[in-house]
């Protein structure tokens, strides 16, 4: 099935495959106990990429991704079933080990970002919006870190989730 999210530049990339152009996939993990943001791209070298202007971190700012072994399974868009997408780090640093068991032992989620570039275009995703994700389950050890990510909890969101207050909607006051 056709990804609508995806530029026609990717799209022509995956369907011809020349040997010029590389499809860089970026993972991205946010925490606020994170000191920064994780960025990393499935290369051998690292990159300097260009985030989209309404980024959740750095909007519009070219950033370094770090060059990691990863394998992401992009979940499909199906109806009915709550999509999962599978993700393995392998090789992962201390560093980055240390910021993950901060945040597990928090109540706030991780979040992930996938963001595919193009090597002969560096100066933004050619996914647009990219893939924002929540993560579900984690595990960590020193070869590698396994997560599952979803859409998020939109089940258990408040509905309405907008609080009509007076200072926003001042007829709501009873006139006198």
């Amino acid at each position: 099935m056709p990804n609508p999210t995806l530029q026609q530049a990717i799209k022509e990339a995956y369907a011809a495959a020349p040997t010029d152009v590389v499809v860089l996939e970026t993972l991205e993990l946010r925490h606020p106990s994170f000191s920064v943001p994780v960025r990393l791209v499935r290369d051998t070298q690292d990159w300097s990429l260009t985030l989209e202007s309404d980024a959740p971190a750095d909007p519009g700012e070219a950033v370094m991704f770090v060059g990691y072994a990863f394998a992401i399974e992009v979940p499909p868009v199906e109806d009915g079933a709550q999509p999962q997408a599978v993700v393995a780090i392998d090789n992962v640093s201390a560093e980055i080990v240390l910021e993950i068991e901060a945040a597990v032992t928090t109540a706030e989620p991780i979040e992930l970002t996938y963001r595919p570039y193009l090597s002969t275009d560096t100066t933004g995703p050619q996914m647009d919006p990219p893939l924002h994700l929540v993560i579900t389950q984690i595990t960590a050890n020193v070869m590698q870190i396994t997560a599952r990510a979803t859409y998020g909890d939109y089940t258990n969101r408040k509905f309405p989730n907008r609080e009509y207050t007076l200072t926003e909607f001042p007829g709501l006051v009873a006139a006198t």
